[in-house]
């Protein structure tokens, strides 16, 4: 028969996919891709991608392990750690490059981690309410428009405001803005803080850098005293000789943390430019003591430097006896830095 003699002449079975259709030639694409991926060797294929991802999970998961002792290394990766998660799509494609399924597989290792470290910090944590506001903003001691900034601040409706880097030309400017909205305040060299509830015991904290840039002070809130500390720490460089260097900011986040360990009241308040992140083993000193609101109830990674692109979290809120409700990042203000918020419950 016609349909008998057709079938035995194209050596096809009734409804495959002939020669020349579409159906043959993605199936024939498909069986060759395959191919490329498989053979003799496959798995030796990649091996250097492989390695970099076991590597960077490494990296990731012991950063707290890189030694300091050359150029600061381990407290510069620690500065930037939520960016190497950036490596992870550079080694996909090395990866498919590569057409090695080694690569790959060893590529899902360094995103367990990563995601282990910071997948907590992609989400939402905020919540509703919170008995008083705080706000931390670096103004920038060059800041063109310090009435601008004041405004931006007033507008948060925080309770209570720590400026760091107020200028001595510049601090009557900030007293004459801020004053209706916070009638209370106190300044400790470049570093103040103002209130909408009385201020008490207000008296500057050593941070060994021989001039006052950090404070402590007491407020008088609805709900009780709070212990509320002010301070900016040295700033870091990268310098391509010396590497991160970050002693003097070390030696004074250590004297930060000596005067947060002596503080009698049970309920405090840090607010400042750490010039470090919580991540960075020099702050320990600190960090060991007190709750980051951003990590506790924030929203997102609240990267509050540099303001025009924001890469790190070096402004922080951190509390002890209290409960942190949400924290996030305010708008511009002018300055080279953005401020940030946090609600808590007392």
């Amino acid at each position: 028969m016609a349909g008998a003699h057709t079938a035995e002449a194209t050596g096809q079975p009734d409804g495959g996919p002939r020669r020349g259709t579409a159906g043959g030639r993605g199936a024939q694409r498909l069986r060759r891709a395959l191919g490329r991926w498989g053979g003799e060797g496959a798995w030796r294929r990649g091996l250097v991608p492989a390695v970099l991802a076991l590597l960077l999970a490494l990296a990731l998961s012991a950063h707290a392990r890189i030694p300091n002792s050359i150029g600061n290394l381990g407290s510069l990766w620690e500065t930037f750690l939520p960016w190497g998660g950036l490596l992870i799509p550079v080694l996909l494609v090395a990866g498919l490059l590569r057409r090695s399924p080694t690569a790959l597989i060893a590529l899902l290792v360094p995103v367990v981690v990563w995601v282990s470290l910071f997948g907590g910090l992609v989400t939402t944590k905020s919540g509703a309410g919170g008995d008083l506001t705080v706000v931390t903003h670096n103004v920038n001691a060059g800041n063109p428009d310090p009435e601008g900034t004041a405004r931006g601040l007033i507008a948060s409706d925080a309770d209570i405001l720590a400026l760091e880097e107020v200028s001595a030309a510049r601090a009557g400017t900030y007293r004459k803005a801020l004053r209706r909205a916070y009638p209370h305040h106190t300044l400790a060299g470049t570093v103040g803080v103002w209130s909408k509830y009385p201020l008490s015991d207000s008296r500057p904290v050593d941070l060994r850098m021989g001039w006052p840039r950090a404070l402590r002070t007491t407020v008088s809130t609805p709900r009780g005293d709070v212990a509320v500390f002010a301070a900016h720490l040295p700033s870091v460089r990268v310098q391509f000789r010396a590497g991160f260097t970050a002693g003097q900011r070390d030696d004074s986040a250590s004297a930060l943390g000596e005067a947060v360990s002596a503080e009698k009241l049970k309920r405090v308040v840090l607010l400042g430019d750490l010039n470090g992140t919580m991540n960075d083993r020099a702050l320990a000193p600190v960090t060991s003591q007190l709750r980051s609101t951003q990590g506790a109830a924030g929203d997102g990674f609240g990267f509050s430097w540099p303001a025009s692109f924001p890469m790190a979290r070096i402004d922080q809120i951190m509390v002890k006896g209290v409960e942190p409700v949400s924290s996030w990042s305010l708008p511009e203000t002018g300055s080279d830095h953005l401020p940030v918020a946090a609600s808590i419950n007392l």
